[in-house]
């Protein structure tokens, strides 16, 4: 008989089920025409189904010349201050800030740390919006480390070599990889204080998937083609499992298992929704491959 683990932390975290929830709060309301400024999370599955209920994805506040009234919401990943404080200039707009608060968090301690005259090194992917959004708070000197080879690279940006520096992450870093960065970098620089600002959840969710790869014949990983904690599950789980699969729903299961008796375990990101979840879990239980 086919075993089915399903992790426990799986699915939306508190800041997406959060920032969902204001949008779908938004439409209820349904008093003006409603925007969200980037995908309010990294899901196709949600976007598409707030596009149906009226909701335009816009990309950037040059979108909204013309426009002088509405609802303008702020993605889960947040936006940078300059960003924040432009969209703030535009009569008539409404702005819902739907930014997880453990990303204000890291804005808030860029901004302050680099006030005070340190440089700034974000560990994380340079191209992320949630990563673009905290540049955006740096006043001095700032770095976007995602990688070995770039933290062997670092040179120091700031004229003073001896000023302190900063380090920050990504709320959905891979942990075991922010440490390895942090060592080296440690090796390069002494004056570095470092923030881990990895999202509890997001530690969970790894640590988690990591124990039930490492013990099954197969493993799930459900999430959006751009959600980078998904990305980060799949790299963790194919490094214990060979046969790992990225999904977004069931219907990407299209090759089966090849014994009836394989252990299969399933895990999905923080954009996922539940009953995603539930209908590859309810797939995978119930069909003989």
């Amino acid at each position: 008989m086919r075993e089915v683990i399903v992790a426990k932390s799986a699915g939306f975290c508190f800041g997406v089920q959060r920032a969902v929830d204001m949008v779908y709060e938004e439409i209820e309301k349904a008093d003006s025409k409603i925007y969200t400024l980037g995908e309010i999370i990294h899901n196709e599955e949600v976007v598409s189904d707030l596009e149906r209920k009226g909701v335009s994805v816009i990309d950037s506040l040059r979108d909204l010349d013309g426009i002088d009234s509405g609802t303008v919401c702020i993605r889960s990943h947040g936006v940078s201050r300059a960003v924040y404080d432009g969209l703030k200039k535009r009569q008539g707009l409404k702005i819902v800030d739907a930014t997880c608060p453990f990303v204000k968090k890291i804005h808030e301690i860029v901004e302050r740390e680099s006030a005070l005259g340190k440089e700034i090194i974000i560990i994380g992917d340079a191209a992320h919006p949630e990563v673009e959004g905290i540049l955006g708070y740096a006043r001095g000197p700032v770095s976007v480390i995602n990688t070995e080879e770039e933290a062997r690279e670092f040179e120091r940006k700031g004229r003073d070599s001896e000023s302190e520096i900063c380090l920050v992450s990504q709320t959905t870093f891979n942990k075991c990889k922010f440490y390895k960065l942090v060592e080296i970098l440690q090796k390069k620089v002494y004056s570095i204080t470092t923030v881990n600002t990895i999202c509890s959840a997001t530690d969970q969710r790894q640590k988690e998937a990591r124990e039930i790869a490492s013990k099954v014949d197969a493993m799930i990983v459900i999430g959006g083609r751009h959600s980078s904690n998904t990305r980060k599950l799949y790299e963790i789980c194919s490094d214990e499992c060979r046969d790992t699969r990225l999904i977004q729903t069931r219907d990407d299961l299209s090759s089966g298992f090849t014994d009836s008796d394989v252990c299969i375990g399933i895990t999905a990101g923080a954009s996922t929704p539940h009953y995603i979840i539930e209908e590859v879990q309810s797939y995978v239980r119930g069909t003989e491959f």
